[in-house]
């Protein structure tokens, strides 16, 4: 059944929001109001406390920006994201920030109704290929952060500076060591992090630490 289930709109495209609006509503959903940006997504999660709010991500405000302080309103209150973005950072963000589930706009009318049911009834919802990147995008980082901790203190201190730069006559300067030492240090630390140059290691240590 979902005549019980109420739900609001956000999104700063109107035709497309319209088009939601009417299919969900032929298919028994309540539909409590409808919005085109952040601000409007929290007044309305304030006035209605819908069971389901549909909330865009590519809106003015920022609808990432907006899922926190909805659930600080409203811890109740179920959100699914419905974008365009594919992008695995901002799924991880809208599950991190509360989101109850992550759907494309290519997604079909009697798909959503069923992620709408499935989110209003306390589950989750993630596309199956959206979920698999992620996945995929975890265990690389977590084999990341094994070859990491693989480090010696002393390399970790030599990656910390090179990573901002430094020569390795500098880092020899800084750490009081020998400039062949610190040469060692960085051979050994291009092996274990599986890059072949300083810019590569400044990249991923940068982005990893």
């Amino acid at each position: 059944m979902t005549e019980n289930i109420k739900v609001v709109i956000v999104d700063d495209h109107p035709i497309f929001r319209s088009g939601v609006s009417q299919s969900l509503r032929e298919c028994g959903f309540d539909i409590l109001g409808e919005g085109g940006n952040a601000d409007e997504a929290l007044a309305l999660a304030a006035k209605f406390t819908p069971d389901v709010i549909l909330l865009d991500i590519s809106m003015p405000g920022n609808g990432l920006a907006a899922i926190r302080s909805i659930l600080s309103l409203s811890p109740s209150i179920r959100i699914l994201i419905l974008t365009a973005s594919e992008r695995v950072d901002d799924l991880q963000i809208a599950i991190q920030s509360g989101a109850a589930g992550y759907a494309l706009k290519g997604v079909g009318s009697r798909e959503l109704v069923q992620v709408l049911r499935t989110i209003a009834g306390g589950g989750r919802y993630v596309p199956t290929e959206l979920g698999a990147k992620l996945l995929a995008e975890r265990k690389a980082a977590s084999e990341l952060i094994e070859q990491r901790q693989e480090l010696s203190n002393r390399e970790r201190q030599v990656m910390d500076l090179i990573s901002i730069g430094m020569s390795n006559k500098l880092v020899a300067r800084k750490l009081g060591l020998h400039e062949k030492t610190v040469k060692h240090h960085v051979t050994r630390i291009f092996a274990k992090l599986q890059v072949s140059n300083r810019t590569e290691a400044a990249l991923l240590w940068r982005d990893r630490t």
